[in-house]
């Protein structure tokens, strides 16, 4: 005999939950032939696997027991040493929390900071994965206009009364691969100060400059008006999902609780693993192979759009920017063009690449694309270029008929 169906009574913010668009855009990318520049992979060229072969076996050998029992909800002493003291402010060790990826840095933060009508404030257009992060809290999103220095001042002194925070990803952002200037940074940290405007500051990127570092980082300038997050995934190895979060010690303690109740803590073997490999001076020598590999790659698709793209007027012709580290470029589409609409006919091309309004938390423009240039090799981004160029054609082609 069948037991009855359950009613199961779901949560009001599970109704917020949503798929992400780029999780399901990359499902495309999985048939076979598909050149993608979708997805925020980092390159697998960069993972030390070497280092991180032998840093296994000497951590089993070491101390096995430890690396393998339950650990501290706030991480792994010796590592949150290492990330107190490789950041350029004085930050003390207890301040430091490692989490599971910087995206659950983005919960916590979310579960401790947000109520449910409590107005928030982003860039235009900002990290998907923060919005996503925020939304089931039931918060009030706004929309802070930016242009391609970050911010627009002016336009966040008028919306800044009564917020709880602004979130904000200063240096070769996801997903417009922008960096916040220097006079930018220092305008918004005067501003927030005087409106006592707290900063989520995300950093998952920084290190990964070609020419020239970025500015000092906002929580540098005010400590204490500032939660910064960073990760390991795009220095090391997205897999082992390691983050963390700096946090005043006035709000600390909640963002520990959080993280408790959440999974009591982050993998403890992976947490030692990275601090062994980080250990004298390893990422001082690697990233430098990272940025060289990215840079490469950037100037390479730079180079394939200025090859199969025609350059004119704004309103007819493709456009993009030219990102100064980082994995992705910012592209935007003749006038009357759809990234939603076009994406079928260069998925029928071989190439993919995600559409720009779902970055925006409010009135997305429709016509920009992301396009991430670190994952595929120089060869498949000419092709995959070439593809889009194609695509964009045949899609001009069909609005006109």
């Amino acid at each position: 005999m069948n037991s009855p169906a359950s009613t199961w009574h779901m949560a009001r913010r599970a109704a917020r939950m949503n798929p992400s668009v780029i999780r399901e855009i990359l499902k495309v990318t999985e048939r076979p032939g598909i050149i993608s520049f979708a997805g925020g992979l980092p390159s697998p060229k960069t993972f030390p696997v070497a280092e991180f072969e032998a840093a296994c076996a000497k951590v089993l050998k070491d101390d096995p027991q430890g690396a393998l029992q339950y650990a501290a909800s706030e991480g792994y002493g010796p590592l949150r040493e290492q990330v107190a003291a490789m950041l350029p402010w004085n930050v003390d060790p207890s301040q430091v929390l490692i989490t599971t990826g910087s995206q659950q840095g983005l919960d916590l933060v979310a579960k401790v900071l947000v109520d449910a009508d409590s107005k928030i404030l982003v860039e235009s257009p900002t990290y998907l994965g923060a919005v996503m992060a925020f939304i089931p809290m039931e918060p009030n999103v706004v929309s802070v206009a930016s242009d391609e220095h970050g911010v627009i001042i002016d336009d966040l002194a008028q919306k800044a009364d009564g917020a709880r925070f602004l979130y904000v990803l200063p240096n070769f952002q996801n997903p417009t691969g922008r960096t916040m200037s220097e006079a930018r940074r220092a305008a918004l940290s005067a501003l927030a100060t005087e409106r006592n405007l707290p900063l989520i500051e995300d950093n998952p990127y920084g290190d990964l400059w070609f020419d020239t570092p970025p500015p000092a980082p906002l929580t540098a300038r005010n400590p204490e008006g500032c939660i910064y997050l960073g990760s390991f995934s795009k220095v090391l190895a997205p897999g082992l999902r390691l983050g963390f979060v700096v946090a005043p010690k006035s709000v600390y303690p909640k963002l520990l609780q959080a993280k408790q109740a959440a999974d009591l803590h982050s993998p403890g073997f992976n947490q030692r693993m990275i601090a062994e490999v980080m250990k004298d001076g390893f990422l001082e020598r690697h990233v430098p192979t990272i940025r060289a590999l990215y840079k490469s790659q950037r100037d390479a698709m730079l180079d394939a759009l200025a090859r199969e793209m025609p350059v004119g007027d704004p309103d007819s012709t493709l456009t993009w920017n030219s990102p100064a580290g980082g994995m992705f470029l910012w592209a935007r589409l003749p006038k009357g063009m759809s990234a939603v609409d076009l994406l079928p006919f260069a998925v029928d091309k071989g190439v993919a690449f995600v559409p720009g309004a779902p970055f925006y938390a409010d009135h997305g423009d429709e016509r920009t694309l992301r396009l991430s240039f670190v994952t595929p090799s120089v060869e498949q981004i000419h092709q995959g270029v070439a593809a889009l160029a194609e695509a964009i054609k045949t899609y001009a082609t069909k609005l006109k008929a």
